[in-house]
């Protein structure tokens, strides 16, 4: 039903100077939809109120509505043209008087957790890249087709902003870090199996697609209005910290079905895990943290085992703010298993014991567009009541290292789909079907092998996927896998020398 319309705007987007990418694109989008949505709810509201004999006071003031402003209407319901603002007085508008006034919700607002604080925030990080009032006033027009009224108007909204997003990833490098293939975040929800009650927490949340596909999970068979009301408001947390990815994860979410998403705007690491609290953490983490990046020494300085590595800090906050008994699956590159620094040494000595680390997935290359590195899922459960992040390690308490160790066991499954996989020949739910139903009992198979704790190298904490029941094979790699992985070690190499080179 919309989705010509998408392909309008796109078309209008790509004619417009001032957007260059499809980040650009996906970021425009955003805001017209956010502001087309917050109209259509407000209208419902009122009324609603209206037939409940009640008064209802608008959150945003007549003259900034989009009915005023965006999509100015007749009498009998059809566009008014000669009312409706274009060329520079639209973009003189819009930048002068409209995004102030929105920016100025965020000083207003009475909590971080109200939509009038979310409006603030969003306004606050984007800024307007239409430079044609031509341009914005046909989006606007476009926009003002799409409706948010009912479920099935949202369901397909939300698969074509899925859609938008996932190009976006396609894009490169940039965009891939806001986009992780939606068929491995359903396998990975099917295994984890998040229920009505439980708190689901992504401290690094992107655009949201493991809350919204969450939420599409749960939101399965009837639900009374009680367990409705949980869903919307006591179950999803997401934090971000890239001003972009934020409003994405907002929009993402409301099209799903959320109405004010509980995405919070900041940087996780900089939380202290000493002053992480029973009341704060959840019972079921879904993530997959940037890899790659570096944080600066006083952000190091909240953890435990020190590590300039972005994953690496965010698995150490996931295992002390999961909940003792809580479920976890953390994507992360797959040299954490072997890597031999005494950061990742110690931080797999960690996670043996203080966590029932039960499977671990092996990702073919190309399983994430751009990203140039492979990826394992780690799949673990807080184990025993000892909170070892902040204290003495149980393998370090005179106990032998078996019983020191919350994980006895790990299933792993080496994921083949018997392709390579590429941005036109995607991982899909058929590849993951067969992880899904093995995990279930831990079977054993030419892709799958239980690997008891006793055997593991207790000098190395070594873990990394040696597949016993498959003959080594030489394996032929694809040019564009080979030229992804040096783009990203060059990369990687051009950050350690500017390093260097700061400290000469």
């Amino acid at each position: 039903m919309f989705e010509q319309t998408f392909k309008n705007i796109d078309d209008v987007l790509w004619k417009e100077a001032g957007c260059t990418t499809e980040l650009d694109y996906t970021e425009q989008t955003s805001w017209l939809l956010f502001l087309k949505y917050l109209d259509d709810l407000e209208q419902e509201r009122a009324l609603e109120a209206e037939l409940a004999g009640k008064p209802y006071e608008f959150i945003i003031d007549e003259a900034h509505r989009w009915s005023s402003w965006a999509a100015p209407k007749k009498a009998d319901g059809t566009f008014d043209h000669d009312n409706a603002l274009i060329g520079d007085d639209l973009i003189d508008y819009v930048n002068r008087k409209l995004f102030p006034y929105l920016q100025s919700f965020k000083q207003r607002a009475t909590s971080p957790d109200t939509i009038e604080y979310k409006i603030g925030e969003i306004f606050s990080e984007i800024k307007n890249r239409f430079q044609s009032g031509y341009s914005l006033r046909d989006a606007l027009e476009y926009i003002d087709e799409l409706r948010f009224r009912s479920q099935q108007e949202k369901h397909e909204l939300s698969h074509l902003y899925e859609a938008k997003i996932k190009n976006m990833g396609n894009a490169g490098r940039n965009g891939g870090e806001y986009y992780t293939p939606r068929p491995l975040i359903r396998a990975i929800i099917q295994v984890v199996k998040p229920k009505i009650g439980d708190r689901i927490y992504d401290g690094a949340c992107g655009s949201a697609g493991f809350l919204c596909e969450s939420y599409d999970y749960l939101r399965r068979g009837k639900l009374t209005t009680k367990e409705l009301d949980i869903l919307q408001k006591h179950t999803f947390t997401g934090k971000e910290k890239k001003s972009l990815a934020y409003v994405i994860a907002i929009m993402n979410m409301i099209l799903h079905g959320i109405d004010a998403p509980n995405i919070i705007h900041t940087n996780t690491l900089t939380e202290n895990l000493s002053d992480i609290q029973d009341k704060n953490r959840f019972d079921v983490i879904l993530a997959n943290p940037p890899f790659g990046g570096k944080e600066r020494k006083e952000v190091q300085q909240n953890f435990p085992i020190k590590t300039g590595e972005t994953a690496f800090l965010f698995l150490q906050h996931f295992i002390k703010i999961l909940k003792m008994g809580g479920k976890a699956a953390v994507v992360i590159k797959n040299t954490f298993l072997s890597n031999s620094d005494n950061a990742s040494r110690a931080l797999r000595q960690e996670l043996l014991s203080s966590c029932n680390l039960h499977t671990i997935l092996d990702c073919p290359s190309g399983t994430f567009i751009g990203a140039g590195v492979k990826t394992v899922v780690l799949f673990f459960e807080k184990g025993k009541p000892f909170d070892s992040v902040q204290g003495t390690p149980l393998f370090s308490q005179g106990k032998p290292l078996t019983q020191g160790m919350a994980t006895q066991k790990i299933w792993y499954y080496q994921l083949d789909p018997g392709r390579s996989l590429g941005k036109t020949n995607a991982l899909n739910d058929e590849d993951l079907r067969e992880f899904v139903e093995f995990q279930a009992t831990c079977a054993e198979s030419e892709k799958s092998w239980l690997v008891d704790i006793a055997d593991v190298d207790w000098a190395t904490f070594d873990l990394s996927v040696k597949n016993p029941n498959k003959a080594e094979e030489s394996t032929l790699r694809e040019p564009q896998e080979i030229l992804d992985e040096i783009a990203a070690l060059d990369a990687e190499s051009a950050e350690i020398l500017a390093g260097i080179g700061g400290m000469l």
